[in-house]
């Protein structure tokens, strides 16, 4: 007996659909935007492809897990699917669709399958995986809106001419 837990997350990202699909789709980006990946490896590296494998090592509510998956269909338009062949039981889905002009809109689906002693865990598991999900997808955003140019100083002042120094005070006689 198994128990399903299926979460999505969408976000909105003032990025052109393209360029954001470079780095949803990359999965060699993966580390640097989702929570708990540690390493993820892709072969071949680059833009996933139908066939696409990945080894994946991530700590999950204070569980470490390594899963191998497979990319199982790519398209149509910037979308992908993926599922496990080792580790968790799980398939999901990313895709990235143009919104208004220079932004786009990004969906993440997760489905995953607990077994045995896992599913008394479920709600935990559940929380965890939506806070996770929904989060991956800020982070997205905020690295791809982050600036691009370092950040300018702030132009300093033009000192103001120097002040001719003034005698210095006599000090104050006491009244008797």
């Amino acid at each position: 007996m198994t128990t399903l837990i299926a979460i999505s997350a969408e976000i909105v990202i003032g990025r052109e659909a393209q360029e954001v699909w470079e780095v949803v789709a990359d999965y060699g980006n993966d580390v640097l935007w989702r929570q708990g990946v540690t390493s993820m490896v892709a072969t071949p590296a680059g833009v996933v492809r139908e066939g696409t494998t990945t080894d994946e090592h991530m700590t999950v509510a204070g569980g470490r897990y390594h899963n191998l998956g497979v990319v199982t269909a790519v398209g149509p338009g910037l979308r992908f699917a993926w599922r496990t062949t080792s580790g968790a039981d799980a398939d999901g889905s990313r895709a990235v669709t143009a919104t208004a002009a220079g932004t786009s809109r990004v969906r993440l689906e997760l489905n995953v399958r607990l077994h045995g002693a896992q599913r008394l865990a479920a709600p935990l598991f559940r929380a965890t995986l939506r806070r996770n999900l929904t989060a991956d997808a800020e982070r997205l955003r905020n690295r791809l809106q982050a600036p691009t140019e370092p950040a300018k100083a702030p132009a300093k002042p033009a000192k103001a001419p120097a002040e001719p120094a003034k005698a210095p005070a006599k000090p104050a006689t006491p009244r008797r």
